[in-house]
């Protein structure tokens, strides 16, 4: 490993460590993402909890702390595993944050964004994915489990040199959703409606 890969990972992984939904908490004075709903800082129990606006928020910066590391790891002739790399680093800052005594989320819309420098085309898809997925079963983690098993598919089809990292991304949410995936078939997983506020 070079040494700028190794400063560029962990400047990635305290990124990462910035939560969206804590920001949006401080900004919208919301309930404690962490003490309500799921449990999970993340968007959904965001919106659960807080409403849309907060959500909102929390969605759109966990989203681009991905994309600002990876994408600029791409002007640094950053090999496509290596870029992998640098987005593991920011979903790992989301799901064990440093700042927050190492207590995270799922890294669902960090990994989005850690993929979404590939191309907006294979952003579009997955939130389609997602969209579907979510309208059906009604269970954001499921839609998520369902978008991520299906990515490195549609990166195959789009630009294949970059399968292998979103391969990577995928395993690591897929791990991080166990539990959901456990409560999902006991049918004790919350659906993205139940205890919605504004």
């Amino acid at each position: 490993m070079s040494i700028m890969l190794f400063v560029v990972i962990i400047v990635s992984y305290l990124i990462g460590s910035m939560s969206g939904a804590r920001l949006a908490q401080r900004i919208f004075q919301t309930a404690d993402p962490t003490q309500s709903g799921s449990g999970n800082p993340g968007a959904t129990n965001m919106y659960r909890v807080s409403g849309w606006k907060p959500a909102l928020l929390t969605l759109v910066f966990d989203i681009f702390k991905a994309v600002i590391p990876v994408w600029g790891s791409y002007f640094l002739n950053f090999t496509p595993v290596e870029l992998g790399f640098v987005g593991i680093a920011c979903c790992l800052g989301h799901i064990f944050p440093v700042f927050h005594k190492f207590k995270g989320g799922k890294a669902v819309a960090t990994a989005f964004g850690a993929m979404l420098p590939i191309g907006l085309e294979l952003g579009a898809i997955l939130i389609v994915t997602w969209a579907i997925a979510a309208y059906k079963f009604k269970y954001s983690s499921l839609a998520s489990i369902i978008s991520v098993i299906i990515a490195p598919l549609y990166v195959y089809l789009l630009k294949p040199k970059y399968v292998i990292p979103v391969i990577m991304l995928s395993i690591l949410i897929l791990l991080r959703h166990l539990p959901n995936i456990k409560r999902i078939l006991q049918n004790k997983e919350p659906k993205i409606h139940e205890q919605r506020k504004g």
